[in-house]
């Protein structure tokens, strides 16, 4: 399997969330924006204009729902990685890319738009 250049994205998902590595940010929590781009072959549901060819939009951003708003984890990284496993163990994609933002850095002094990370991540044999 080869990863298609055709993609569905999800852009600007709002969440609050229990993440970070400080025990303030764990008990406090933080709002998350996340982006995401899910890889898979789009020409199916392109020619037959059904729903049933395609990803549900709302099970996707469920899915991102789950993990933001489950349990704490210390770092951004690890956020990142565990909404990519699940949208890969979940899906019939090729591969994802996850952009998780955090808007309210705590750095004292800081002036910073965000903090975030990005990764990409295919199904294995890709």
């Amino acid at each position: 399997m080869s990863i298609s250049g055709d993609k569905i994205q999800l852009v600007g998902m709002l969440f609050y969330g229990y993440h970070g590595a400080s025990p303030a940010e764990q008990e406090l929590g933080q709002r998350f924006v996340i982006d995401l781009d899910v890889h898979m072959d789009l020409s199916s549901p392109g020619a037959s204009d059904r729903l049933e060819d395609t990803l549900s939009y709302t099970r996707i951003y469920k899915t991102v729902k789950q993990v933001i708003e489950g349990p704490s984890r210390r770092l951004l990284e690890n956020v990142a990685q565990a909404i990519a496993d699940q949208i890969l163990t979940e899906f019939e994609v090729d591969a994802v890319r996850v952009s998780l933002k955090k808007p309210e850095v705590p750095i004292k002094g800081s002036f910073l738009k965000h903090a975030g990370v990005e990764i990409f991540r295919a199904q294995s044999g890709n």
